[in-house]
């Protein structure tokens, strides 16, 4: 059997309860992760659209996880005006889907609107710790949850459109990395095929995500760049913008996903870590991994989670504070025996 033909005979029966939970409700809301990226955001709009042409009659809303705007290099994605900030929903949905997480507190402002919703189902591909759902799809081999809609709206038959494509392709571009990192797998590399043929547009994702910044972020990026430290060896990188850093160049934290990959660039790295300042007396890790170090250990003990390769988390304090926890656990990857 065909490796693809496995994982669809393996998901069908899964795919086929999630559909019978649709077909059972009448108001179904969808809603990704805390700090949406592009597989959050591209896989949730383009399950809004496959739910409403497969189900025209029933009422589907699609919300946003924080009371926050859309960041500026998705707000190209097709259909992004009507996401729904959470704390501004009131209804009591049927059917309440989760996409691109399987933790309920990943929600932060849509976890009210998750318990008060009659049913839970679940499309992701992040480890998940125990099941919440009545019905789910959670595959930590799927390079990005936007894999594993394309295939549920296959599943379904329908022709993808050009607008499913588009949102589908920048949830896989995104999530691989320009499909370079680990994750990039045949699966991947062939459901990008599929949604190049159904109508989306590598170069204009590639244009919006990856180039276009302003250039008040590239300085930001200079700053970024210009504090990389190294230890272990040169394994370990890491650098840091402070909440003074993002006011003086007026770069909102929702735009800085993407610095931990100039931190990731460093020859010789095997883990990059970047830190930034969030309002409430926060601050945000990003963790990427170059080699078969599981950095999701870290991002755990941290309280976060993730896959081995990119993960993250959120602590009480500032800089000094955050790298004063998480720096020694991340050397005890390499002097405990690669544990931490």
């Amino acid at each position: 059997m065909h490796c693809d033909e496995a994982i669809w005979a393996a998901q069908a029966p899964s795919f086929d309860a999630i559909t019978r939970l649709v077909e059972a409700a009448r108001t179904i809301a969808i809603c990704a992760h805390t700090s949406a990226d592009g597989d959050a955001l591209g896989s949730e709009l383009a399950l809004l659209e496959i739910l409403e042409r497969r189900w025209p009659e029933k009422r589907v809303v699609a919300l946003l996880a924080d009371d926050d705007v859309v960041p500026r290099i998705y707000q190209f994605l097709p259909g992004t005006e009507r996401l729904v900030r959470a704390v501004d929903y009131t209804g009591e949905p049927d059917l309440f889907v989760c996409v691109d997480l399987s933790q309920p507190d990943r929600l932060n402002d849509a976890r009210a609107v998750l318990e008060r919703s009659a049913h839970v189902a679940v499309l992701d591909h992040h480890p998940a710790r125990e099941a919440f759902w009545d019905a789910g799809v959670v595959r930590p081999d799927a390079a990005a949850a936007g894999v594993i809609v394309a295939e549920y709206g296959m599943h379904l038959g329908l022709d993808l459109t050009p607008t499913m494509a588009q949102n589908l392709l920048c949830a896989l571009v995104t999530d691989t990395g320009r499909f370079q990192y680990q994750n990039a797998n045949g699966e991947a590399f062939r459901v990008a095929s599929a949604l190049v043929d159904a109508g989306a547009s590598p170069s204009e994702v590639s244009l919006h995500v990856y180039q276009s910044d302003r250039l008040s972020y590239l300085h930001l990026s200079a700053t970024v760049m210009g504090r990389i430290t190294t230890f272990e060896q040169g394994r370990i990188a890491y650098s840091y913008a402070t909440t003074a850093d993002l006011e003086a160049n007026a770069v909102p934290v929702a735009e800085c996903d993407g610095l931990v990959d100039i931190v990731r660039r460093v020859d010789g790295c095997e883990v990059a870590l970047f830190l930034k300042e969030v309002p409430g007396g926060k601050v945000r890790g990003n963790l990427r991994a170059k080699s078969d170090r599981d950095i999701s250990v870290v991002a755990r003990e941290m309280g976060g989670g993730g896959h081995p390769a990119a993960a993250g988390f959120t602590v009480e304090g500032d800089i000094d504070q955050a790298l004063a926890v998480v720096l020694p656990k991340l050397r005890a990857l390499y002097t405990d025996g690669g544990a931490a």
